[in-house]
């Protein structure tokens, strides 16, 4: 799996589980004021991507750090990588 593919497949969950439209899924995104959800539907975030890439998420700090969509890209990159599946 590449990031670029790690990337669309992130975009595509979020997409679905929060019924946005692709247009709305670019890097520079705030998660709160561009794409409009909230602190439950962070929970729902992490349940998807850990749905979508067969990983679990525990309680972290860089959770807590995350504004944007590209600051969930680098997180799950990052997780994947740790994991060897990159």
């Amino acid at each position: 799996m590449t990031e670029q593919e790690i990337i669309e497949r992130i975009d595509a969950s979020l997409a679905e589980e929060f019924e946005l439209e692709m247009s709305m899924m670019v890097p520079e995104a705030t998660l709160f004021d561009d794409l409009g959800l909230d602190s439950l539907d962070m929970v729902d975030m992490v349940i998807a991507l850990e749905q979508a890439f067969k990983l679990k998420i525990r309680d972290e700090e860089e959770i807590r750090k995350i504004r944007t969509l590209g600051d969930i890209h680098s997180f799950v990159i990052g997780k994947v990588r740790e994991l060897g599946m990159l």
